[in-house]
């Protein structure tokens, strides 16, 4: 099993005319993934990539036609926004927007737009879903894992590679890996991704990968200790230096609070997170 795609799932891509959407389409279809079409509005009725995948106007008539129950959006930030509440409209269960930079004013009709739904936003700014030999629902490497029984979740979509690129040389294999997305407004947060991995009975163990900014870590930390029984092994990535440099200038008191990387640390390690220094030591915190 795995969380968020599994073998039945149905994938389509908005923009998939785009020159993004069109070439990561291709590279989705080379590796397996289960495209059943796309959309490109003022091009539905056409066909791409040599006649094989319909395109469609809109979202609906995509889902109407192809039963797509999943979506991956690679259209411009300032369109985001609405083909991603389209997709919502039309009762896709998971989105994924490789898009990032969408306006935060945007982000918050789309987050309003997900409390009255059923569906699932992963990012903005996320590298997609990946699960090796299945799916790679977004712009992961090729090869870059193979299944097993680890699932990783990440605000970083490059350490993700890395980490996936470790796990492999390892040989560990991957149940799902996820990029959330480090956008200031976001779908999906570390807790939503560990309850689904808590539930699913083919992932045995979980890497979490964080970093400064943001409580999303914290309130991990404190589901962890509630309600997760499988192992959790994380990294943080250090504070940037523009957020060294800010600390001292912002009151404790004030309204915009930038935590550290060690009070996530701290929390997490109460909870029960083995944490690991660099990306060379998860392997052997997962075979402890």
């Amino acid at each position: 099993m795995s969380i968020l795609l599994n073998s039945n799932s149905r994938i389509m891509v908005q923009g998939i005319t785009g020159r993004h959407g069109r070439f990561h389409s291709m590279r989705m279809i080379n590796n397996g993934t289960p495209i059943v079409g796309g959309t490109s509005p003022g091009k539905g009725g056409d066909w791409c990539f040599e006649g094989n995948l319909p395109i469609f106007d809109t979202v609906r008539d995509c889902k109407e036609a192809t039963n797509a129950d999943v979506s991956v959006l690679f259209v411009p930030p300032h369109s985001a926004a609405d083909a991603i509440i389209e997709a919502i409209d039309s009762k896709i269960k998971t989105i994924i927007s490789i898009t990032g930079s969408i306006p935060v004013h945007d982000m918050m009709q789309v987050k309003a737009a997900l409390k009255e739904s059923d569906s699932l936003l992963i990012g903005p700014n996320s590298p997609g879903v990946l699960v090796p030999g299945i799916a790679n629902a977004g712009v992961f490497p090729d090869g870059i894992g193979f299944s097993g029984s680890v699932g990783v979740v990440s605000r970083s979509g490059t350490l993700c590679y890395e980490v996936l690129d470790t796990l492999k040389k390892a040989n560990i294999g991957v149940s799902t890996a996820v990029g959330i997305g480090d956008d200031p407004i976001s779908g999906v947060d570390f807790q939503t991704c560990l309850e689904l991995f808590e539930a699913d009975p083919h992932t045995e163990k979980i890497v979490m990968i964080g970093g400064p900014g943001g409580v999303s870590e914290l309130t991990a930390a404190g589901y962890i200790m509630e309600h997760i029984t499988k192992p959790v092994i994380s990294y943080l990535v250090g504070e940037s230096l523009a957020a060294s440099i800010l600390r001292p200038l912002f009151s404790h008191s004030g309204d915009l609070v930038l935590d550290s990387v060690g009070k996530k640390a701290d929390a997490l390690i109460d909870a029960g997170v083995l944490l690991a220094n660099k990306l060379e030591e998860i392997p052997a915190l997962l075979l402890r």
